[in-house]
């Protein structure tokens, strides 16, 4: 069983005094990078009296997102939207919005990324785009209630990159007319873009391993309206696994062919590829901030780790675009000497971009 805080407690007393489940066990399952936690529950097999569509035996997970820090009504409202589109969601067997605890289908312990390898690589990435295709082509933006990727959130983000890795954790300022000069130029890129609904987060530990032929998405209430691109690049250029250039851009290539035969994009696949690239370069720099602020501020420091991997996108982008010359130029001189200082501490130096 679980240490048993308050939130535990709590949690156990609805799911056994107010759903009138017996409970046989109760482990963690996983954390993200908020508030959120998850256990995973079995009912007994003696459980007389079962909550709707809850059966004894069986095992589920338990999400507990504490308010104030977090709100369970977008996950509710877009695992139905998800669903809809047929994305495979799991089910809500039973929510206590005031609480923050839901009682959801358990998709078992294996995301793609523990499954991934080159002989499993093209039939899990196959299910991804199938399911990623699903939403794209079966979400109604004019009804999906979901906000924009509009141009405040898109700078915002960026933002992350600069206080959070450059000031806090390497102690650098970036020039303001270079840093001016990259937000301006994915913004621009980013909002150029055809629109779809965007899980935000789709990639290699939010897609899990299940029998048939697609995956079980999860952590998707944060979805919005945005950059037709987001969510592959998020895919195919993975902060958590990487892939040779050649095969991540023959996936791309592939799938910008399926976008253009449903009429979903219209342009040259320079100019996808472009949005891809650019699009990738906002997420990454976004993502490095995240990792940085979940290691100072949250005490997070095992994603430290993904920081080189993630840069390394960064700077193979920013060396193929002339117009990201004087990035580039910053973050060798500057950030990667620095991040090596930093390294001998928390993250491997070995993984850390090389000088051009």
């Amino acid at each position: 069983m679980i240490h048993e805080d308050l939130r535990t407690l709590s949690m156990l007393d609805w799911l056994e005094n107010d759903l009138l489940l017996s409970i046989s066990s109760c482990t963690p399952a996983s954390s993200d990078a908020s508030f959120r936690r998850y256990f995973r529950v079995r009912v007994s097999d003696d459980c007389i009296n079962t909550a709707d569509s809850v059966i004894a035996g069986q095992q589920f997970i338990v999400m507990d997102a504490p308010p104030p820090q977090e709100n369970v009504e977008p996950f509710i409202r877009i695992a139905e939207l998800f669903r809809q589109s047929q994305v495979k969601v799991p089910v809500i067997f039973q929510q206590n919005p005031s609480d923050g605890f839901l009682l959801l289908e358990d998709f078992g312990s294996h995301c793609f990324l523990d499954r991934l390898n080159a002989d499993s690589a093209a039939d899990l990435y196959q299910s991804a785009f199938d399911s990623l295709f699903n939403l794209q082509t079966q979400t109604s933006l004019q009804n999906a209630g979901l906000p924009y990727y509009d141009e405040p959130l898109l700078h915002r983000e960026l933002g992350i990159f600069d206080e959070w890795f450059l000031v806090h954790l390497l102690d650098l300022h970036i020039p303001t007319s270079i840093w001016d000069a990259v937000r301006a130029l994915v913004t621009v890129s980013a909002l150029e873009q055809p629109r779809s609904c965007v899980h935000r987060d789709y990639h290699s530990r939010n897609l899990m391993v299940l029998a048939g032929n697609l995956p079980g998405v999860i952590d998707f209430q944060d979805a919005v309206i945005g950059p037709i691109t987001y969510d592959l690049v998020s895919l195919l250029r993975d902060c958590y696994i990487a892939w040779p250039e050649q095969q991540v851009e023959q996936w791309q290539f592939n799938y910008f062919e399926r976008l253009r035969q449903a009429d979903l994009v219209n342009c040259s696949p320079a100019q996808f590829k472009r949005w891809f690239d650019l699009m990738g370069l906002q997420r990454h720099l976004k993502a490095i901030g995240i990792f940085s602020r979940l290691h100072l501020r949250d005490g997070k420091s095992n994603y430290l780790g993904d920081i080189p991997r993630t840069l390394n996108y960064v700077t193979t982008v920013c060396a193929a675009y002339p117009e990201l010359a004087a990035f580039n130029d910053f973050l060798h001189e500057q950030v990667l000497p620095a991040l090596r200082l930093h390294s001998a501490q928390d993250i491997s130096e070995a993984e850390i971009p090389h000088d051009r």
